[in-house]
């Protein structure tokens, strides 16, 4: 049973959540690693270095869109490919996120945060909603 009264707070404050933590790991790349850092640490681990503005950018972004509530599901199934790339580079390194280099326990909680928040919406106080046609064609509407 969902509670109509409470869900779309809830489904904000999941919204801000997985905003604060992409801006986070965006600034932490900026300033943390730096770029040429970031890059460096891709091509070690087999991607492309060209991918470290395009990632910084999406998390710095998408978090800002995901915390103002603007076209939030869109958003974070945009961002679900790069929590999915997080989840691959942890892979090998076991479950726990305390492990050496981080588990995968963590990327995976944020891909199916993610999800929730495509699936389900953008809960309260968000600038701009958008449907997921794909969604709406999947799970029909009950009235």
């Amino acid at each position: 049973m969902i509670d109509t009264r409470t869900a779309p707070l809830a489904m904000f404050l999941l919204r801000v959540s997985l905003g604060s933590m992409f801006i986070a790991h965006a600034l932490l790349k900026y300033f943390v690693f730096t770029m040429p850092g970031w890059a460096g640490f891709l091509q070690q681990i087999g991607y492309p270095a060209a991918l470290a503005w395009p990632i910084f950018l999406a998390e710095l972004l998408g978090g800002i869109a995901l915390i103002l509530g603007l076209y939030a599901r869109w958003v974070a199934a945009a961002l679900t490919p790069v929590l999915i790339g997080a989840f691959l580079v942890h892979s090998g390194n076991g479950w726990l996120f305390t492990n050496a280099n981080g588990g995968w326990e963590y990327p995976l909680f944020l891909i199916v945060a993610n999800v929730v928040v495509a699936l389900a919406g953008e809960g309260a106080f968000a600038i701009r909603t958008a449907a997921l046609p794909l969604v709406d064609r999947l799970v029909p509407r009950t009235a």
